[in-house]
């Protein structure tokens, strides 16, 4: 671990590579979206458990938390499950290049949220880079706005993408006194609580769906939660939330990418030019932030 400390950047990648199989493996899965995300983060409790209860120093942090970083990371739980649902749904009726675009837009609710209530600073430069890498959101996500349902399902992305960047605002808030195991086992398991009542108000039936709701959960907890999403949160202590969440708009270039060979979803010329944008601003935000 000590080499990852030293080279941050490569987590990034490994990260980057983790969430971009989530909109593919969401394809897969039989059941509607709660069930679906429910059983990623069902699946996250279970493999992080033996680790957390299973080590001395953990359990004593865990149990030693203030009520300020429980409540911080309940809250942060809730906005994750909301991410989940929303971004699952937009999946059921826009492509899988403008959903994963479109989510990733969440850098710019990051980054103004970090500046209203975190007093931090992006400077022109990288609010520049920011832009560009919307602007490629946005192209990706215009190339196939064609239809009602692919607006809602826009839709439902943007929505998803504002409550993934509270999610990093209140990380990186808890993450200043809590080690990454005890706060992605906090969020972690607020998370799959709130799902689950979530499926109970909805009236909506845990099983009955075959198979695919258990594989496609246990897929996504090990490669897009646990490799994905708790290597950013522990690359916050190394990145402002600004930079994790740029990092993210690689995304929609993998998802797209596996999406070719795998669901024959070619993508336009538009939506190329929008990976451009986006794989530009990220690359020029990280230089920016490298050099500061």
């Amino acid at each position: 671990m000590k080499y990852f400390k030293k080279h941050p950047l490569i987590m990034i990648v490994i990260g980057v590579l983790g969430i971009g199989l989530s909109a593919i493996l969401v394809k897969y899965s039989a059941a509607p979206s709660a069930v679906t995300a429910a059983s990623r983060l069902i699946w996250t409790v279970l493999l992080m458990s033996p680790a957390v209860w299973g080590k001395k120093n953990i359990r004593t942090e865990l149990f030693s938390c203030g009520s300020k970083t429980v409540i911080l990371s309940i809250v942060s739980g809730i906005f994750l499950a909301a991410h989940f649902v929303l971004w699952f749904e937009s999946l059921q009726h826009t492509s899988v290049a403008s959903s994963t675009a479109l989510v990733c837009t969440e850098v710019i609710w990051v980054s103004i949220g970090y500046c209203l209530f975190l007093k931090g600073k992006i400077t022109i430069k990288a609010g520049l880079a920011i832009a560009i890498a919307f602007i490629g959101s946005v192209i990706i996500a215009f190339a196939d706005s064609t239809s009602e349902a692919h607006l809602l399902g826009d839709a439902l992305s943007l929505a998803s993408a504002i409550a993934v960047a509270v999610y990093m605002l209140l990380g990186r808030e808890v993450r200043k006194k809590a080690s990454t195991t005890v706060y992605t086992y906090l969020v972690y398991s607020a998370c799959a609580l709130s799902l689950l009542i979530l499926c109970v108000a909805q009236d909506t039936h845990l099983f009955g769906y075959g198979i695919s709701p258990v594989i496609v959960g246990l897929l996504l907890s090990a490669f897009s939660t646990l490799l994905g999403h708790s290597i950013f949160s522990w690359c916050l202590k190394f990145f402002s939330p600004s930079f994790i969440s740029a990092a993210k708009l690689l995304e929609p270039v993998v998802a797209a990418l596996l999406a070719v060979f795998l669901f024959a979803e070619i993508p336009s010329p538009l939506q190329i030019l929008g990976a451009l944008f986006i794989l530009g601003g990220v690359f020029w935000y990280s230089r920016i932030e490298k050099a500061q």
